[in-house]
């Protein structure tokens, strides 16, 4: 059994959720189950070892970032780019059926958003034949820049413990 999340971040704050996830997974499946990497570093076919895949980006424009918004985010200080993106990387994904994806996302915290990055990536998913693809959780972050909202880690460390949990039956 092991868990793949692939996660895309500028400003940090996507990673920390990612690796706050990691940890809680990590605690209930071991070290060894749990791989985090970037889109451009992922791989493109999941072998039959993968039993969950998880999918994060930051909420650029109420969907996944594309390349201009890449270059805004640039542009206003991000220091975590390169190596492409999760929409290109689902795009070249590919597809598993049978594989449970779920997405997740950073977003600012608003009273009601017309759209976000997991919402987006959960379609693509869907879109490219992962048939038991799940809209995940939006953590929320203060601004474009961060920091995420207090207590964001360990609610994100919390639900990667509640996946973990989903995974034994």
């Amino acid at each position: 059994m092991s868990v793949l999340i692939v996660a895309e971040s500028y400003f940090g704050n996507t990673r920390v959720v990612a690796r706050s996830i990691a940890s809680g997974l990590t605690k209930a499946l071991g070290p060894q189950a749990v791989t985090l990497t970037r889109p451009g570093e992922a791989p493109r076919e999941l072998g039959p070892d993968v039993t969950l895949l998880l999918v994060g980006a930051p909420t650029h424009d109420y969907s996944l970032p594309k390349e201009r918004t890449r270059e805004q985010a640039a542009a206003k200080g991000a220091t975590e780019q390169g190596g492409g993106g999760v929409q290109e990387w689902i795009a070249q994904l590919a597809p598993r059926a049978d594989l449970r994806a779920v997405t997740f996302d950073t977003s600012l915290e608003m009273r009601f958003t017309l759209g976000s990055a997991s919402k987006s990536a959960y379609k693509a998913l869907k879109k490219r034949g992962f048939r038991l693809a799940e809209r995940g959780e939006s953590f929320r972050v203060s601004g474009m820049a961060g920091p995420l909202i207090t207590d964001e880690e360990a609610r994100a460390e919390a639900w990667g413990a509640q996946l973990a949990a989903s995974l034994h039956p």
